[in-house]
């Protein structure tokens, strides 16, 4: 189970919900985090996908997908577009996962520890009053 952290707010920018996605956006509701993974070359995907971007094959099934993995690189946003104008400054990051798949998301930074490429991060759930979210944060070592 992800860690949940409560957001005071809305979501700037919600995310489009698809038929494809919707399993994905339910199971993050309930803490889960999971994505799509080719029965045939047995390979996940992230964003969880209908269709194997690896071998093509129509064939997929919902998996679970690693919670940890390693920071591969981040920014601090500082003059963000409009519409995150209200969370600048805040980061973001991408997030080699343990499972060998790839995640761009928001970077939750942890006071006291200095955040560097390489270091170990985990995913949490950002619950906002309209929706959930999804980010890394440092693990705390």
């Amino acid at each position: 189970m992800l860690e949940t952290l409560k957001m005071l707010s809305v979501r700037a920018y919600p995310p489009r919900v698809s038929e494809a996605t919707l399993p994905f956006w339910s199971a993050l509701r309930e803490g889960r985090w999971m994505t799509t993974q080719c029965n045939d070359c047995n390979r996940q995907t992230f964003p969880p996908k209908a269709i194997c971007p690896h071998c093509w094959s129509a064939s997929v099934r919902w998996t679970d997908l690693s919670s940890q993995g390693e920071l591969y690189s981040w920014t601090r946003v500082h003059a963000a577009p409009t519409i995150f104008a209200a969370d600048a400054p805040y980061s973001v990051c991408i997030v080699d996962l343990d499972s060998g798949v790839r995640v761009a998301c928001k970077l939750v930074e942890r006071p006291g520890i200095d955040t560097r490429i390489g270091m170990a991060v985990e995913i949490v759930r950002l619950q906002y009053e309209d929706g959930d979210l999804f980010a890394a944060r440092p693990l705390n070592r």
